[in-house]
């Protein structure tokens, strides 16, 4: 008995190991095609310098979509298609003044419109400014001192927070409620401190809502840059009856037809279950968007073109999806769920790159107990390229939406210290991405999907 025990577990044993050297050597030529054959530089290159920006409505995001069509249908999929979906149309228009009215002395500072912002009147909007650091202090303060003003929303992301990403969490609903907020309070506009958590002259943009407040309530609002909210602020401590003036043109209209761009090749044993991969299509319009989200888009077309360099066929079906309007309205997202529930579809996987193209340190996950223990155990395989990272929090938006009874959601983890130097604003360009960070990036979301789809998910007991 006890020399049967000893002989299965020296079999299980050796089937581990040979196991671990199998997807060991698989890692290297994974990587290997990631960094000396890869496509996805030359296609963000094209996508950010030639098609541009592509702000969901706009025709660098059309022509963006027939761009990465065209790309996929040389991938060796079974199939390349469209998927329908409506998006918002929203135009910035002119581009953006403002001034800082202290006394005679008029100075000019760096500002954009929010995503879905009406616009000032024709001449500019003019008036005092009450600088408020949140929500509650602006309600403490009251509404005569508000009415009538320009609310600044100056809180800065927290500096002290290591992840940059919850940095920005912690100061984002000023600029996605602020308008809606301060308008409850009489304000007639509001400007609000740009989400970098660098010193600089770039406005960043984003999207902002109005909520359920009446149009005839709606306020126009703008970022300032980091440097402008500095002097705006000091200038206030020592005026605080200067005025301040801008002027933006923006406008939205009707909703208009887009796609997501979706690429599928059938598994060869579990054509039934789906693995998804991508980005989104659409950017900002201040810049051609190559860190948000063009290297998500190309990184996740990529995992195909490894797969095919190393001669690697998918047990269960794969979708390279290019999701359409994230930025301003997650339709692409909601469309594919929608569409998945249609079809009765069973999704297992989703793998999301929307963190800027930078050096990969690892996933966030969105999963039970059970898969995050599997999925974690495969750090020593990961580990020679650096990836060490495997922690629970946020996936990704555009996956968001996906459902399924046995579905895990994973999100590409780059190094995120510099991202919010670039995300929305006009410096998002080709010029500040690094080839080598993007093809690292590409190469550990081919990783994880092979592992994903050499061992499965834990099924969830129903």
């Amino acid at each position: 008995m006890k020399k049967n025990l000893l002989l299965s577990l020296l079999f299980i044993n050796s089937v581990a190991v040979f196991a671990q050297t199998k997807d060991e050597q698989v890692f290297k030529e994974i990587y290997k095609s990631a960094l000396t054959n890869s496509k996805c530089y030359s296609w963000l290159d094209h996508l950010s310098n030639e098609v541009g920006s592509r702000l969901s409505g706009s025709v660098g995001a059309e022509k963006a979509v027939q761009y990465t069509k065209q790309q996929m249908e040389t991938l060796g999929f079974d199939k390349v298609y469209l998927q329908e979906v409506m998006v918002p149309k929203w135009v910035r228009g002119e581009k953006e003044t403002a001034y800082i009215q202290d006394n005679s002395t008029k100075i000019k500072v760096p500002i954009c419109a929010l995503g879905g912002s009406i616009a000032t009147p024709k001449n500019g909007l003019t008036a005092e400014v009450i600088e408020v650091h949140s929500f509650e202090e602006m309600k403490a303060l009251g509404v005569d001192k508000i009415k009538g003003k320009i609310v600044f929303y100056n809180r800065p992301m927290d500096n002290a927070e290591i992840e940059s990403f919850d940095a920005y969490s912690g100061a984002n609903e000023q600029r996605y409620a602020g308008a809606k907020e301060a308008s409850k309070m009489g304000a007639v506009a509001t400007i609000v401190r740009s989400l970098s958590l660098r010193l600089d002259d770039f406005p960043h943009t984003g999207s902002q809502s109005y909520g359920d407040i009446p149009k005839a309530q709606y306020i126009p609002t703008a970022a300032i840059s980091t440097n402008g909210a500095e002097l705006l602020s000091k200038t206030l401590k020592s005026n605080p009856k200067l005025k301040f003036y801008f002027k933006q043109s923006c406008k939205q209209f009707e909703d208009v037809l887009s796609y997501n761009v979706v690429g599928e090749i059938k598994g060869s044993e579990h054509p039934e279950n789906i693995m998804v991969v991508g980005g989104h299509l659409d950017s900002w319009d201040l810049a051609d968007g190559s860190h948000d989200d063009g290297a998500g888009v190309v990184q996740s077309m990529e995992v195909m073109n490894i797969f095919n360099t190393i001669k690697y066929k998918p047990k269960n079906t794969l979708r390279v999806v290019l999701f359409m309007n994230e930025e301003n309205g997650l339709r692409g997202g909601s469309k594919y769920e929608e569409l998945s529930l249609a079809n009765k579809e069973n999704h297992i996987f989703a793998l999301e790159s929307d963190a800027g193209g930078f050096t990969p340190r690892g996933f966030f996950l969105e999963c039970d107990d059970a898969n995050f223990t599997k999925i974690a155990g495969w750090k020593n395989v990961f580990e020679p390229y650096l990836i060490h990272s495997f922690v629970k929090g946020h996936a990704g938006s555009d996956i968001g939406p996906l459902t399924g009874q046995t579905l895990v959601k994973a999100g590409l983890k780059p190094d995120s210290q510099r991202y919010f130097d670039y995300h929305h604003a006009a410096n998002d360009k080709f010029d500040a991405i690094d080839k080598r960070e993007l093809e690292l990036g590409a190469g550990t979301m081919a990783a994880l999907l092979y592992m994903i789809d050499q061992n499965g998910v834990v099924k969830q007991n129903p």
